[in-house]
C-alpha cells in the first residue's frame, strides 16, 4: 500500500481525478486487506488536501461523511483530532462557508449518537466561530450560552477560553462594547490559571486591541496588535523548523502541515491594524519608520492592504480629500473588506471632509456650492449632503438656497450671560440668608 500511496502522491498534480481514485482504495479497502491505520490516515488527509486545492466543496463534503466507518477504528483523541482538521480544509475553498456549517452540524449529529461529548464540544466551538463569520449572530449566541454552561462545570479551561473569545467577538460585532469587554475579561481570566498557547494568546491580544481601538484609545490598540504580530511571529518560526525537522520521518507530515494555520496573514491583519492606528492618531509620518523594525514588518511591505492604508496615510499627511476618495475607491476590497479598518476609515474621512467644509466656508456669508466643490476637489452633490448633514447637526448655522445654488451662512448668536449671572447672584444671596437663619437659631 505504500506504493500505491507514493503512486497518488505523484499523480496529484497531473491527474488529480486518478490520485484521489488510488487515495480511495486505500482508505476504503476492506477489512481483510494489509492496509494499515497509519495508511489510511495518510489517504484520508491527503485527499482532504486534494479536493481543497481543487476548490471542491461537494467532494470534500462526500469524503468527510463517508470517513465515519474509519474514524470509529481510531482512539477518540484521534478521531477528534482528524475531524477538526478535515472540516478546517473548508477554509481554503472560496464560498464554501454554508457548505462547512452543513458538514459540521451533520459530524455533530455523528458525535452525539456515538457519545462523544469532547468532540461535540469542539465541533459546536467550531460551529459558533461559522455562525460568527456569516452573520449569524443569534444562533451563535444561543449556542454560546449552551456551552459555557457545560463548560463551567467541566472546568475545561482552555475551551473555556476560546469560548468566551467567541462571545466577545459576537458581541462586538452587535457593537454592544461591554458586553463584549466583559467576556474578554473572562476570557483572560481563565487564560492566566493554564498555559495559553501562543496562537490563543495572539487572538486575545488582537481582540484587546480591536476593543481599544472601537473605545478610541489608539495608542493601547497598537501596543496590543504589535503584541500579536511579534507573537505569532516566533510562534510560527519556531513551528516551521520543528516541522522541517520531522517532515522526512513522517508519512504523514506533509497533509497536517499543509493543513496549518496561515499565521502570516494573522501577522499582516496585526500589522495593518497598527498602521491603521498611527493613522487614526493623525501620526502618518511614523508609518514609514515602522517596516524599519525588523523582518516581521518589513516582509509586509507590499502586501496589498498595507499599501492601501499608506495610501490614505499620505492622502491624510497632504490633507487631500480628493486623494483619500482615490485611495478608498481603488484600494476599495481591502479597505472595505476588513470591518474594523472600513469602520475608522468612514469616520477619519467624514472628520476630514467636516474640518475641510468648515475651513473654507468661514470667510463667506454666502457662497456658491459649486465653489466651494471646486475648492474642495469633490462632486457637488458629496458636497451639498455633507452641508445639510453639517446644517442639521448644528455644525454651523445657515441654509442651502438650492434655487440660486448657495450656501447661506448665519451669524452665530452670541448669548448674554446677564441672566445667568442674575442667577449665580441669586443663588449665593439665597445661600447667605440660609446661614445667617441657621445661626440665628442657635442664639
Amino acid at each position: 500500500m505504500a506504493s500505491q500511496l507514493e503512486q497518488a502522491r505523484a499523480a496529484a498534480g497531473s491527474s488529480p481525478q486518478q490520485a484521489a481514485e488510488l487515495y480511495n482504495a486505500v482508505l476504503f479497502a476492506d477489512s481483510a486487506s494489509d492496509v494499515s491505520v497509519a495508511d489510511r490516515e495518510v489517504a484520508l488527509l491527503s485527499l482532504a488536501a486534494l479536493f481543497e486545492r481543487l476548490q471542491d466543496a461537494a467532494s470534500l463534503t462526500r469524503l468527510i461523511n463517508g470517513s465515519q466507518h474509519y474514524l470509529v477504528t481510531v482512539s477518540k483523541a484521534k478521531a477528534s483530532k482528524l475531524i477538526r482538521q478535515l472540516v478546517d480544509r473548508f477554509d481554503g475553498i472560496q464560498g464554501a462557508l454554508q457548505a462547512q456549517i452543513s458538514t459540521c452540524k451533520g459530524m455533530l449529529e455523528w458525535a452525539r449518537g456515538e457519545n462523544r461529548e469532547y468532540l461535540r464540544q469542539s465541533l459546536e466551538t467550531r460551529l459558533v466561530a461559522l455562525y460568527l463569520n456569516s452573520r449569524m449572530y443569534t444562533e451563535a449566541l444561543g449556542l454560546i450560552a449552551q456551552l459555557l454552561s457545560e463548560l463551567k462545570k467541566l472546568d475545561d479551561k482552555m475551551q473555556l477560553v476560546e469560548v468566551h473569545l467567541l462571545e466577545s467577538r459576537a458581541y462586538l460585532a452587535l457593537k454592544n462594547l461591554p458586553r463584549s469587554r466583559a467576556a474578554l475579561t473572562s476570557a483572560r481570566t481563565a487564560a492566566n490559571s493554564i498555559y495559553t498557547p501562543p496562537p490563543l494568546q495572539a487572538q486575545l491580544d488582537l481582540q484587546s486591541g480591536t476593543l481599544h481601538a472601537e473605545e478610541g484609545d489608539f495608542k493601547t490598540a497598537f501596543s496590543y496588535f504589535f503584541e500579536t504580530m511579534e507573537g505569532l511571529n516566533v510562534y510560527a518560526n519556531s513551528r516551521a523548523a520543528s516541522e522541517g525537522a520531522h517532515a522526512a520521518s513522517s508519512a504523514a507530515a506533509a497533509p497536517e502541515a499543509a493543513a496549518a494555520p496561515n499565521y502570516e496573514q494573522q501577522q499582516a491583519q496585526a500589522f495593518a491594524y497598527m498602521v491603521l492606528c498611527k493613522i487614526m492618531m493623525q501620526q502618518p509620518d511614523e508609518i514609514t519608520p515602522m517596516f524599519a523594525t525588523g523582518k516581521t514588518a518589513a516582509k509586509f511591505r507590499e502586501h496589498r492592504a498595507i499599501v492601501a492604508l499608506q495610501a490614505v496615510a499620505k492622502a491624510q499627511k497632504q490633507r487631500s480629500l480628493a486623494d483619500f476618495e482615490k485611495a478608498l475607491s481603488e484600494y476599495r476590497s481591502e479597505l472595505q473588506t476588513d470591518e474594523l479598518i472600513r469602520c475608522h476609515l468612514t469616520a477619519l474621512y467624514d472628520t476630514l471632509l467636516e474640518q475641510n467644509l468648515v475651513r473654507l466656508i468661514e470667510p463667506y456669508s454666502q457662497v456658491e456650492i459649486t465653489h466651494i466643490a471646486k475648492l474642495i476637489g469633490l462632486p457637488i452633490g458629496v458636497v451639498e449632503n455633507k452641508l445639510s448633514q453639517m446644517i442639521l447637526d448644528k455644525v454651523f448655522l445657515g441654509i442651502l438656497d438650492q434655487g440660486n445654488g448657495c450656501l447661506v451662512i448665519f451669524p452665530e448668536s452670541k448669548q448674554d450671560s446677564t441672566y445667568d449671572t442674575t442667577l449665580e447672584t441669586i443663588k449665593s444671596l439665597s445661600n447667605v440668608v440660609e446661614s445667617l437663619y441657621a445661626k440665628a437659631a442657635t442664639l
